[in-house]
């Protein structure tokens, strides 16, 4: 799996409360244009055209953990659904995006970049798939 890289702005974001990691609804959307440590918002990034397999704002990812154990808090998450190309082969993407849909402004959390490009035809699936024991992030 590529390495979760996260935005600059979640730092601030968690900070003044526009996040709560244990409760809001946590989207992750594909893009094929590279992210920078210093975009802030969903609307910052450059989404891949939804259609043949792909919904425009991406697939949720389910909150499995969000807890603290001596004072290290880590972020636990269900893979969100698998795109599956239907219709058509689905646009090509290389990175995956998670943000805070329930925040006002859809802020960004952090990506990972698969290192590639990534290409699916018709019948072909892709799963963004969270490690179960170590989470996706971790807050010491």
């Amino acid at each position: 799996m590529a390495a979760f890289q996260k935005f600059n702005s979640f730092v601030e974001a968690l900070a003044e409360k526009k996040h709560d990691l244990g409760s809001d609804t946590l989207r992750v959307m594909l893009s094929n244009t590279a992210p920078t440590s210093n975009l802030n918002i969903r609307t910052d990034i450059t989404e891949v055209e939804a259609g043949n397999g792909y919904a425009a704002g991406g697939n949720i990812a389910v909150v499995t953990s969000s807890a603290q154990s001596g004072g290290v808090y880590r972020l636990v998450l269900a893979d969100p659904a698998t795109w599956t190309a239907t219709g058509g082969p689905m646009a090509t993407f290389r990175y995956a995006i998670l943000y805070n849909d329930d925040s006002i402004n859809d802020e960004l959390i952090g990506y990972w970049d698969y290192g590639t490009n990534v290409s699916l035809n018709q019948g072909d699936s892709f799963t963004v798939d969270f490690d179960p024991s170590t989470g996706i992030l971790t807050i010491v």
